[in-house]
C-alpha cells in the first residue's frame, strides 16, 4: 500500500474522521506545536488497523508496537532531555503521520472550575497580551465533554503564545507559565482542562468515589441514586414503548410525531440532581491517560463551598489522578478561594471561611501547595480579573519545589498551632519567611509593610460559642489575639466570611496569610 504523509493540524482532524479507518491516527493532543514531557518515559498512542505494526520516532528515540484487536496501540519512548528547538514526531504504519514543531519541556494540567477556565482576554490584561511573545509557551484547551463512559479522545488544538493568541489562554496558566519559563528557560505546555460550575466529584473515576472508605456517605448516595434511577427507568419503559409505536405510525402516515414522554435522568450525569459525578473524569481525564505530566494546577471549590467531605474528596481525587497518570508524587498546586461578596461585619459569619480552612488543611496531602487569593478577590464578581497574582503564587510553589529554587519562599503564613494562656490566644505560624508584617496590597504589586497599620479580621470565641472581634498584634513569629469581651477564649479565627476585606497579615515576602478556623 502506498504510504501517505499527513501533516498534523487541519490534516489530523480530517484523518480522524475520514473514511479510511485503518489509517494510523493520533489523539488531538498529539498535534502541531505540542509540548511533550521531557526527562520521562513518553507514551505515544493512537489507532490503526488491528495487528498493524506502528513505528514512532521523536528526536533520538525510536519505538514500535502492534495494534491490538481493538485497533489501539501504544509506544513508550525512552526519556530524553529538554528541547527548545522544534522536533518532529513521526508515526508510521500503512500511512505516515508527522507532527511538526514539537518541543520537549514541562506539561502542566490546568483544571477545576471557571476561574481556571477564564481566558486572559477577559482579565483587563491588554498590556500583558501585547507583550506575550513567548514562543516556548504553548496552550491546549480541551473542548467540554461530559461523557457517561470513558472517552478515547478530547478535542482541542495547540496554540503558540503570541499577542494574537494569548487572549485565549487560561489566565492563571498564562501567568504561571510566563514566570516559570522566564526563570528556567524550560518550554511550558499548558493543558487547560477546566469546566465552570462543576463539583470535585465530577473529576474522579467512579470506582474511586464508590470504594474510598472516607467517602462512604457519598458513595451511599450514589448507590441509592442509581437504584432509584433503575426503578424509575423500569416504570417509564411502558410509556416510552407506547410512544415509540405511535411515533413510527405517525411517521409512516405522514403525521406530526408526538413529543416523547419524560425520561429519568441518569443520576451521575451533569444535568441530574445531586449527586452528580464522574462525567468529567470520563470526558476530560480518561482520554489523556497515560500522558506524561509535570504537575497539576487546580482552581476549584466554589461548587463545594459547604466543605462537606471536601478534604476527603480532594485527597481521593489527587490519589486517583496520580494512579491514572502513573506518578505517585505528581505535584498538585491549588488555589484557595478568593474574596467575594460584600464584607460582613459579623465576626461569627463564617461564609467561605469554612471551605478556605478545609482547603488549607488539604496541604496535609503530600506534594501539594496552595496559593492564597483572599486578598485579590472582587466583591461584585465571583471571577476576579486579577489572575496575575494567582498564577505567580502558583509559580512560586513550582519554582521552589520542582525547579531547584529551594530557598524561595513560596507560601504566606500558615496556621501551625494555637496556645491559650492568660486570657489570650497565641497563634504560631509556619512559612513566615523573613518574618510577619502588617501588609498593604494595592493592585497587582507585591504587598508592602504598613508600619502604622493594625492587624484586622481576627476573632475570638469562648465556651458560649459567641464570636467577637479581637485585637491582634505581631510578637516575633506569632500573633497574640485578645478581646475584653472574651476573657477565656477557646477558639480563634482569621479572615472568615465570604469577603474578609481588610485582612492584612503577610510575611515580608508579601505573601498573605491563609485564613483559618481554629475552633
Amino acid at each position: 500500500m502506498k504510504k501517505q504523509i499527513l501533516f498534523l493540524g487541519v490534516a489530523l482532524s480530517g484523518a480522524m474522521s475520514g473514511a479510511v479507518q485503518a489509517d494510523v491516527r493520533l489523539p488531538h493532543f498529539f498535534s502541531e506545536h505540542v509540548v511533550l514531557q521531557r526527562d520521562r518515559e513518553l507514551p505515544v498512542w493512537g489507532w490503526a488497523e488491528a495487528g498493524e505494526e506502528v513505528k514512532v520516532e521523536l528526536g533520538e528515540r525510536r519505538g514500535a508496537a502492534r495494534a491490538g484487536a481493538d485497533g489501539k496501540w501504544m509506544v513508550r519512548l525512552a526519556a530524553q532531555g529538554m528541547s527548545r528547538e522544534p522536533l518532529r514526531l513521526r508515526v508510521e504504519g500503512k500511512n505516515v503521520v508527522e507532527v511538526g514543531d514539537v518541543l520537549l519541556g514541562d506539561v502542566w494540567l490546568c483544571s477545576g472550575q471557571s476561574n481556571m477556565d477564564m481566558a486572559l482576554g477577559g482579565c483587563d490584561a491588554a498590556a500583558d497580551i501585547a507583550a506575550a511573545e513567548l514562543p516556548r509557551v504553548r496552550h491546549f484547551r480541551c473542548a467540554y465533554n461530559f461523557a457517561s463512559a470513558p472517552a478515547s479522545d478530547v478535542a482541542g488544538e495547540w496554540s503558540v503564545c503570541r499577542p494574537g493568541s494569548a487572549g485565549g489562554f487560561s489566565a492563571v496558566g498564562f501567568y504561571f507559565a510566563r514566570r516559570v519559563q522566564a526563570e528556567t528557560g524550560v518550554p511550558i505546555g499548558l493543558l487547560t482542562n477546566a469546566v465552570g460550575g462543576t463539583n470535585i466529584e465530577l473529576w474522579m473515576a467512579p470506582e474511586t468515589l464508590l470504594n474510598t472508605p472516607e467517602l462512604a456517605p457519598y458513595a451511599g448516595q450514589m448507590r441509592a441514586s442509581l437504584a432509584r434511577y433503575r426503578q424509575e427507568l423500569g416504570e417509564a419503559l411502558p410509556s416510552v414503548e407506547r410512544w415509540a409505536q405511535a411515533a413510527r405510525a405517525a411517521q409512516v402516515g405522514g403525521q406530526e410525531i408526538p413529543l416523547p414522554p419524560s425520561w429519568p435522568d441518569y443520576p451521575f450525569g451533569e444535568r441530574a440532581a445531586r449527586p452528580r459525578c464522574v462525567t468529567l473524569h470520563h470526558g476530560h481525564i480518561a482520554p489523556l491517560v497515560p500522558m506524561a505530566l509535570r504537575g497539576v494546577l487546580w482552581y476549584q471549590g466554589e461548587n463545594n463551598a459547604d466543605g462537606t467531605l471536601y478534604r476527603e474528596k480532594k485527597a481521593a481525587m489527587v490519589a486517583d489522578w496520580r494512579r491514572w497518570f502513573g506518578d505517585a508524587e505528581l505535584p498538585f498546586y491549588f488555589v484557595q478561594l478568593a474574596a467575594w461578596q460584600k464584607p460582613s461585619e459579623d465576626p461569627g459569619d463564617l461564609g467561605w471561611g469554612q471551605i478556605r480552612d478545609v482547603q488549607r488543611r488539604c496541604l496535609a496531602i503530600p506534594h501539594t501547595g496552595m496559593a492564597v487569593a483572599v486578598d485579590i478577590g472582587d466583591a461584585e464578581d465571583i471571577h476576579p480579573k486579577n489572575k496575575a497574582d494567582v498564577g505567580e503564587r502558583l509559580a512560586l510553589w513550582a519554582l521552589a519545589k520542582n525547579y531547584g529554587k529551594a530557598g524561595l519562599v513560596c507560601s504566606g503564613p500558615l496556621l501551625e498551632r494555637v496556645e491559650v494562656a492568660n486570657g489570650a490566644a497565641r497563634v504560631f505560624f509556619s512559612s513566615v519567611g523573613g518574618g510577619l508584617m502588617v501588609g498593604r496590597k494595592v493592585g497587582r504589586a507585591a504587598a508592602v509593610e504598613d508600619p502604622a497599620g493594625k492587624l484586622q479580621r481576627f476573632a475570638l470565641a469562648g465556651a458560649d460559642g459567641k464570636w467577637q472581634w479581637a485585637e491582634a498584634a505581631i510578637e516575633g513569629e506569632t500573633v497574640l489575639v485578645r478581646s475584653a469581651a472574651v476573657p477565656q477564649p477557646v477558639a480563634v479565627r482569621y479572615a472568615g466570611g465570604f469577603n474578609p476585606a481588610g485582612s492584612n497579615l503577610y510575611n515580608r515576602e508579601g505573601l498573605p496569610a491563609s485564613p483559618f478556623c481554629a475552633d
